[in-house]
């Protein structure tokens, strides 16, 4: 008999493996083992030394490798193809993917090209029996959390990106590298990326471990210069509230919150931000928030482990002058 797979969709750059796609793997090998399955990644494109490495310190014992020339750019239907043809290949009893924008789109067209429910945000799951798997995921921007059975071969699931940690195997296995030649049609790819404007350079919001936060209350799209440069002083990304979005001042990609990116850094140092539901539901997976804001009643001044009760064109200055000097004080 066969053993049956857990699939894990691994997104990746020249870099690595992405952290969504760590913390993916995670989950996944957890999975696995609660079925005595094998765990499995599938990449696009080529694989780096770097990131055939990681695959290995997450315990990875097969990665199949998709490297068609017409996938170099995004298309989610064809990469959706990829990933149902594996899965029918090796057996799999459950497909996984990172909870990022690539991941959640990829999963539901599988849903849709197999007839099968897609599962999002999940952070804990465990194979009850063949057919049926016990999980747990997030709800209401994690305001509700759902405990459910879900009955389905694959199951598939996309694994909430703050509600789990990316921890490696206990110990590490030798990776087979296959390479996969896909099935595709004309139709597959009718849905691609054509061309990418406006990425933003530097550290990505997602992956930072020091995320520096503006409000409304940074007061104009000027003002946001002081927080660029106390980002780039700590290594750090700039990320912004709704407002700040719908008022032009930053791009979309910036917003922390429900309907922006979900963080989970070492620090979220947060200035003009109120804190609205929404916001914080982006954030509550940070390890410590430093919240600086002339309202002492703000939701967010309850939320922060540190808070400043003042005006962030006074406090933000200092505290820039300040790391500045100690920097200068270690040469």
């Amino acid at each position: 008999m066969t053993k049956a797979t857990v699939l894990c969709l691994v997104e990746h750059d020249d870099t690595g493996v992405l952290e969504a796609s760590l913390r993916a793997l995670t989950f996944a090998r957890g999975l696995a083992q609660s079925s005595d399955a094998a765990l499995s990644a599938v990449l696009i494109g080529s694989v780096s030394a770097s990131t055939l490495s990681t695959l290995e310190a997450f315990g990875v014992a097969d990665a199949y490798n998709v490297t068609d020339e017409r996938l170099e750019a995004f298309a989610p239907v064809a990469w959706a193809r990829c990933l149902l043809e594996l899965s029918a290949q090796l057996h799999a009893n459950a497909v996984v993917a990172p909870g990022s924008d690539r991941g959640n789109e990829v999963l539901a067209h599988l849903g849709a090209l197999s007839g099968l429910p897609m599962v999002a945000n999940c952070f804990s799951a465990q194979r009850v029996d063949e057919d049926r798997v016990r999980l747990s995921r997030q709800r209401w921007a994690g305001s509700l959390i759902e405990d459910s059975t879900l009955e389905a071969t694959p199951v598939l699931l996309s694994v909430a990106f703050d509600g789990v940690v990316a921890q490696r195997a206990e110990e590490s296995v030798t990776t087979q590298l296959h390479v996969h030649q896909p099935t595709l049609g004309d139709h597959d790819l009718e849905v691609k990326v054509s061309e990418w404007r406006d990425r933003s350079a530097g550290i990505s919001l997602a992956d930072a471990r020091v995320v520096v936060g503006g409000g409304r209350g940074v007061g104009s799209a000027e003002g946001f210069a002081t927080l660029d440069e106390l980002a780039g002083l700590l290594g750090g990304a700039v990320g912004v509230s709704r407002a700040v979005t719908s008022l032009g001042w930053r791009p979309h990609n910036q917003q922390v919150g429900q309907t922006g990116t979900r963080i989970a850094p070492d620090l979220y140092l947060v200035s003009g931000i109120s804190g609205a539901t929404q916001h914080l539901a982006g954030c509550q997976s940070a390890k410590q928030v430093v919240a600086i804001n002339i309202d002492a009643e703000a939701p967010i001044i309850s939320r922060a482990d540190y808070a400043v009760v003042g005006d962030l064109n006074l406090v933000l200055p200092e505290l820039i002058n300040a790391i500045k000097a100690r920097g200068a004080g270690r040469t």
